[in-house]
């Protein structure tokens, strides 16, 4: 390298003046400027976006069903990614340090696996949620009633805040290797979440791999069925005119709840992969995985653009949030579904 070539980037430690510093790389202003307006911009989004899924959800009472308390509880993982996980973790990928010490390091890293957790179970008691309504109509209103809901959300909680917060105080994911991990990982200004191959591996097929595939394999079965559906409607006699709406609201919820699911798998695939690839020994720059992580934490801010894309009763409720209107008198028992 040319000395007279100008460097982009320089190379220090996150504490000049103590003793194992985390080393820092610094990047200039026309860098450092643009990341914290995108990822700025990307939180607020998040926030914003999910905050308005649930105040809709939780304020008109047409919307008071199975189906929208499951996408109530996505909305809550989404907007606590967005608001206690993505802040630090701005900074965090712009300063590259972390300056927040290490008690709320083990929280940051606690609170990433129990909403990420929480997705996927979320996800997963959507599909289920689906398959139920698609291929088994009759059954659904005894099986999915809102009690059985709200206790299958009220478990998949508890499981998440246990798997959270439990692997990383009880240092389950160091387990075996934790001489290696204080010797050759842990830094001071430093906060990564290591893991050794079996538990990466382990972890990313129990986490991302097979609920992603058993919930593709159902929502195919859902997709088989509603064609069949479909066809036979055709066939359908008058008085069952009323039914034929009611299974076209229910195809509008299944395919828009597909889009969710796709928009997470191809977002957070990339960063699985590249999670297993680094677990036998190959090595990515920490800037690549940052980037890949970042796009998969995208994903809760697309969720709300889903919704609005799909849902002209979202889009309704969305200007009733805006203009204040859900401040009148009995704005809660507005017909969003009206045109």
């Amino acid at each position: 390298m040319n000395s007279s070539e100008v460097q982009i980037v320089d190379i220090t430690l996150c504490y000049e003046y103590v003793n194992g510093s985390c080393q820092k790389v610094v990047y200039p202003l026309f860098l450092k400027v643009p990341l914290y307006l995108f990822f700025s911009s990307v939180v607020i989004l998040t926030v914003f976006g999910n905050l308005f899924v649930i105040i809709t959800i939780l304020h008109f009472k047409q919307l008071h069903m199975p189906t929208n308390f499951l996408v109530l509880s996505l909305a809550v993982t989404d907007l606590l990614l967005g608001a206690l996980y993505m802040p630090p973790c701005m900074v965090q990928s712009v300063e590259t340090c972390w300056y927040l010490g290490p008690l709320y390091c083990k929280i940051h890293s606690s609170v990433v696996i129990m909403l990420a957790t929480a997705s996927i179970i979320n996800l997963s008691l959507i599909s289920i949620d689906r398959y139920y309504a698609v291929c088994k109509p009759l059954q659904y209103h005894t099986k999915i009633t809102p009690c059985a809901t709200v206790f299958m959300i009220s478990i998949s909680w508890s499981v998440s805040i246990i798997a959270g917060f439990g692997t990383i105080f009880l240092e389950l994911n160091i387990l075996g290797v934790e001489e290696f991990y204080y010797k050759n990982v842990a830094c001071e200004g430093g906060c990564v979440m290591f893991q050794n191959a079996a538990s990466t591996i382990t972890c990313s097929l129990l986490s991302f791999y097979i609920p992603g595939v058993v919930m593709l394999s159902i929502y195919m079965k859902i997709f088989r069925v509603a064609q069949k559906q479909a066809k036979s409607i055709q066939d359908s006699k008058c008085k069952n005119n009323i039914k034929s709406v009611l299974s076209k609201e229910e195809k509008k919820a299944t395919k828009t709840l597909a889009v969710i699911l796709g928009v997470f798998l191809s977002l957070w695939t990339p960063f699985f992969v590249c999670y297993i690839i680094k677990s036998f020994g190959h090595p990515f720059p920490p800037v690549v995985i940052d980037m890949l992580a970042w796009i998969g934490l995208m994903n809760s801010t697309c969720n709300p653009i889903v919704y609005a894309f799909f849902y002209k009763w979202f889009r309704k409720a969305f200007r009733m949030i805006i203009s204040g209107q859900i401040f009148q008198p009995g704005s809660s028992r507005t017909n969003l579904f009206s045109h």
